[in-house]
């Protein structure tokens, strides 16, 4: 029997509780939020409907008002109701999965789970998002039907942005429920999936917490601060910026202090239970409410000199004190930002000599052991807690990954030389000849299993396609300093940029083209697509603007234009190709990455997409034919017989402010409200089906017997358009609401965008527009207010308004 959930209710209104009711709302689940009434009503309240819903109102609208927001898009609340537990709780037997999320409390939950028993419909899926409290607990008076289609499903904060979704399930646990809700999570919701056994912390928090509190007991020991620790636990071992401490200001040292203590307590048997009691000063900070964000001071916090400037400040373990922020510099840390790779950074900070380099190879060695000693414990297999750490602490590598990054049998040696307790299990894989926790043979990853003593198969879903694993396979057929094209099965190419931040350059640019005439003459179809790390990741975060920089101090306009007109010629080439081209864009697609998108037949993107033309902050414009393919995704979203009648202006407006006031979509489906995606575009929710989808969209081109799209004039505003732009921007200039260089600068977009000197309805072909384009483009580079820009994102990274 199929299972299907289109209905479910969300039992707590806090801030988890309200991210996956927005984020099931997202998903297209009607969704029924329920709180408790609140406790002090007054005797005129007891009857309103409105009172009584308050404390669950209270927790929606926070979700609605969050930022970053919860919601894919706000229209997504209207799939959202709540009710009270007192008067709505009967609407529970209309859902098909009721999740739980109250307060860490055994008897409360138990409480809250005999009522729900008495109404559920048989068959409805129950399920607990409790982080520390074991299932068996919670669930040992429940009948044995009930115990069937009851699990835990442990989101992790905030639910929408991060990846991972841990299920436990319980000791009677029917298989189909688990299948569904693998499948529902990881296909609807766009989770990876760990499964997780019923232990304290389950994977993900018995890892990361154990990690917190053996660094920070290990810094007052070794006498590092704060901003050293996390320096060294930043992007050169491939963690977030935010590090150690700052992350933990964002998610709340309270909250970091009750996980520790879970650990503390249940974990009786755990080797380095001793390391989950924290250094007396957090409990001082606790004293003090100084959480972190919440409280608006933790590990750091931000003040205010009289002449309103910004100073960061860090807190002082020692004396409580908070000091003034000094960058901390170590030789090992120095020597990580000459290299290009993580591989490379990490063996100048685990293998390096200074006080820096020895103090992070101690806590890898620790992280080594902890992780190694927790299978089959927690987990059983070594995938399980890689995963969990990628996907919920967002680490590029797992323990074990980091483990073959550094080389076991190195790490063993040099562990066993220090006198640390190699794990009997790591100890076993070597001496059997196997010297590393991961391998790729012919582009099927394996891992290390230590239940069998050998090597199995990493499993993926059926909608994973992996392009380092068919590079593994040598699939690839084309590849510079910049792309590959890799051949990902059944005639379907996959043309990678892998530059940094996947920037297009004139490599590029040049490749875009060798890869069109590879696939002519070899392939069905092309993907453009990458699945570099990070979150939200880069699918390509625009042009190079050092090479730009380049040409235009150089005064090479010339060359600028050459470019240019090469850079169009390829987007055109992938427009009226003779086969299908799928663009699979994700997090940032800005400037130039958008119009690579916005160049193909399709986009199957992903639900994180922040995708932009955002050329007007460093004083440009898309000259990559992004005006000209942004309007006609504007005039191709119309019926025929309404394109012929329609008031042009009224599309013009909308997309000339995405150029002029360089709008980023906040998500995908912001992404459609903007125009940058539409009717025939698709959105999938996890990230790591991505390029598969995006195949699977070229091979259903292909079998529909794709036929290119037939290059014709377009329809353009003329001067009617910009004659309605000067006249609002002459009203935004005289308020001050922008420079006279913005001004200028959206004055000739508009110029361009509207076809330029011609009367409104004209019909004018795409190459006129594309020169337009370019003309403007060359004329911006000549401006020393667009230069100044340039260069000072280059050195900044932020855009300067002058």
């Amino acid at each position: 029997m199929t299972i299907r959930i289109s209905k479910a209710a969300v039992i707590g209104s806090g801030i988890m509780g309200g991210g996956i009711a927005a984020l099931l709302a997202g998903a297209g689940v009607e969704v029924l939020l329920m709180d408790i009434v609140p406790f002090d009503l007054k005797e005129e309240e007891k009857n309103d409907p409105i009172a009584r819903n308050r404390m669950v109102k209270t927790g929606l609208d926070a979700a609605l008002a969050s930022s970053p927001s919860l919601f894919f898009n706000k229209k997504d609340a209207t799939r959202i109701s709540i009710g009270n537990l007192d008067d709505d709780i009967k609407k529970l037997a209309d859902c098909d999965w009721i999740i739980e999320v109250v307060v860490e409390n055994l008897k409360i939950k138990q409480d809250l789970f005999a009522r729900i028993e008495k109404i559920r419909k048989p068959g409805s899926i129950v399920t607990t998002n409790t982080s520390g409290i074991p299932l068996k607990d919670i669930s040992e008076a429940f009948s044995k039907e009930f115990k069937e289609h009851f699990m835990g499903t442990h989101f992790f904060n905030p639910v929408r942005y991060m990846h991972l979704l841990e299920l436990i399930p319980g000791e009677d646990t029917l298989p189909q429920i688990l299948e569904t809700m693998a499948v529902f999570g990881e296909r609807n919701l766009g989770k990876g999936i760990v499964w997780a056994k019923d232990t304290p912390n389950f994977v993900g928090n018995r890892i990361g917490i154990q990690g917190f509190c053996a660094v920070t007991n290990a810094m007052m020991d070794d006498d590092l601060s704060i901003p050293e620790v996390d320096a060294l636990f930043g992007t050169a071992l491939g963690r977030p910026k935010t590090a150690l401490f700052k992350t933990t200001d964002l998610v709340g040292l309270d909250t970091t202090i009750n996980v520790a203590q879970n650990s503390y307590e249940l974990c009786r048997n755990d080797e380095q239970r001793d390391t989950m009691i924290l250094p007396g000063f957090i409990n001082q900070m606790a004293e003090k409410k100084l959480l972190g964000n919440k409280t608006k001071a933790g590990f750091y916090k931000t003040e205010l000199t009289p002449e309103w400037k910004r100073i960061r400040k860090v807190l002082n373990p020692s004396t409580l004190e908070y000091e003034d922020l000094t960058r901390p510099d170590f030789p090992c840390l120095n020597e990580a930002r000459k290299k290009a790779t993580l591989a490379q950074k990490v063996a100048c900070v685990l293998k390096g000599d200074d006080k820096g380099a020895l103090f992070a190879w101690k806590m890898a060695a620790n992280a080594f052991q902890y992780s190694a000693n927790r299978v089959p414990e927690i987990a059983d297999t070594i995938v399980e807690i890689d995963n969990a750490m990628k996907w919920g602490y967002n680490f590029e590598n797992g323990p074990f990954e980091m483990w073959d990054t550094y080389g076991v049998q190195e790490a063993v040696q040099r562990m066993e030389k220090e006198g640390l307790k190699v794990p009997v299990n790591v100890k076993a894989m070597l001496d059997a000849g196997n010297t590393s926790f991961y391998k790729l043979e012919n582009g099927v990853k394996y891992f290390y299993d230590f239940a069998s003593s050998s090597y199995k198969e990493v499993l993926v879903g059926n909608s994973m396609v992996s392009i380092a694993a068919a590079k593994g396979n040598n699939k690839t057929v084309l590849e510079n300093e910049s792309t590959s094209l890799v051949d990902i099965g059944d005639g379907v190419f996959c043309v990678e940029f892998h530059t940094k931040m996947n920037a297009i350059n004139s490599q590029i640019i040049d490749s875009i083209d060798q890869a069109l005439d590879y696939v002519h003459k070899n392939g069905v179809g092309l993907v453009i697509g990458n699945q570099a790390g990070g979150m939200p990741g880069a699918f390509s975060a625009g042009a190079d603007l050092s090479l730009i920089s380049r040409l235009c101090h150089d005064k090479k306009y010339a060359e600028i234009d050459i470019l240019l007109e090469k850079g169009q010629a390829g987007i055109q080439r992938t427009k009226y190709a003779a086969f299908p081209v799928v663009a699979a864009p994700y997090g940032m697609t800005l400037g130039g990455g958008c119009e690579s998108c916005l160049g193909a037949d399709r986009m199957v993107a992903h639900a994180e997409l922040y995708m932009g033309l955002v050329e007007i902050g460093v004083g440009l414009l898309p000259a990559g034919g992004g005006t000209m393919n942004l309007w006609k995704k504007y005039v191709d979203a119309l019926p025929g017989g309404v394109a012929k009648n329609i008031d042009l202006s009224k599309l013009f407006i909308a997309a000339f402010m995405n150029v002029a006031m360089a709008k980023i979509s906040t998500s995908a489906a912001q992404a459609g409200t903007l125009g940058y995606l539409g009717l025939s575009d698709r959105i999938v929710f996890n990230r790591d089906n991505l390029i598969g989808e995006a195949k699977k969209e070229v091979l259903k081109m292909v079998g529909d017997g794709y036929i290119p799209p037939m290059k014709k004039p377009l329809k353009v505003i003329g001067n009617t358009g910009w004659g309605i732009v000067n006249a609002s921007i002459l009203n935004m200039l005289s308020g001050g609401y922008m420079s006279e260089h913005d001004a200028f600068l959206a004055k000739r977009i508009a110029y361009v965008m509207s076809g330029g000197d011609v009367n409104k309805n004209s019909m004018i072909d795409e190459e006129t527009i594309l020169k337009l384009e370019r003309d403007a483009f060359v004329d911006f580079c000549k401006e020393e207010k667009t230069v100044a820009r340039i260069d000072h994102m280059l050195k900044t990274g932020k855009p300067l308004r002058n």
